[in-house]
């Protein structure tokens, strides 16, 4: 398999940092702001059924540009319904708390143990690399430390198809101007990262926590920290 392999793409989220570090720091404001939160959950939860019952065949996709013409409209209209209040208003508020105010709070958040060693040494062997994110991810890296391995830099929420459509996988394909199945995707979340890059055509690699559960269907590996990955990758 790993002869196949011409790129590496990452999730974010859960695959670079584990996610209690930032969710130790916005507690806070999930507390204050629970309601908002959980609407917004569930919005994006809505989003994603939708998506599952439009989905069309890899070529018709490959093909098309944006799944939605105003993902972020559509994103507040649904979370507005749910909490009985103002579009546009909310719309705001969301871009201004939720996407712009905690991208400061990234300053502060410790990477997984061998992410630089990782990226580093998967540039020296010649992988292009890859990020593909359902949150805007280029302030997010820049204050992770992180703003300069990419080739590619994708964010799904702007062709308007979250995870785990295949939609976004495709256009990070396309733009790293590789097949599919010659991309290996890295990322924390079975149901989105696993299921959704696999249902494009990709390679996978997920990683776990120590004690997860056995997933169907299984990733092409499974590994727990990144030196476990650099084994399997460059070793």
């Amino acid at each position: 398999m790993r002869e196949d392999i011409k790129g590496v793409a990452f999730d974010l989220d859960g695959t670079l940092y584990p996610n209690y570090r930032l969710n130790t720091i916005i507690l806070p404001f999930v507390l204050k702001e629970w309601r908002l939160i959980a609407a917004f959950g569930r919005a994006r939860n809505i989003i994603r059924k939708e998506q599952k019952i439009n989905t069309q065949n890899n070529a018709q996709l490959s093909q098309t540009s944006t799944l939605m013409d105003d993902f972020y409209t559509y994103q507040a209209e649904i979370t507005a319904k749910i909490l009985s209040v103002e579009p546009k208003q909310l719309k705001e508020k969301i871009d201004r708390m939720i996407y712009r105010g905690w991208e400061p709070l990234f300053k502060k958040v410790k990477l997984f143990k061998g992410v630089h060693e990782t990226l580093t040494a998967l540039q020296k062997a010649g992988y292009k690399l890859g990020l593909l994110s359902d949150f805007p991810p280029e302030v997010k890296l820049e204050n992770l430390g992180l703003s300069g391995y990419w080739d590619v830099i994708h964010c799904s929420e702007r062709c308007g198809a979250l995870k785990p459509h295949p939609l976004s996988f495709i256009k990070l394909a396309d733009a790293m101007s590789l097949p599919p199945e010659n991309i290996l995707y890295v990322g924390n979340s079975h149901a989105y990262d696993v299921l959704g890059a696999a249902g494009a055509g990709m390679k996978t690699a997920w990683i776990k926590p120590v004690l997860g559960a056995k997933k169907k269907p299984d990733p092409d590996f499974s590994f727990t920290n990144y030196r476990q990955f650099n084994s399997y990758m460059l070793l």
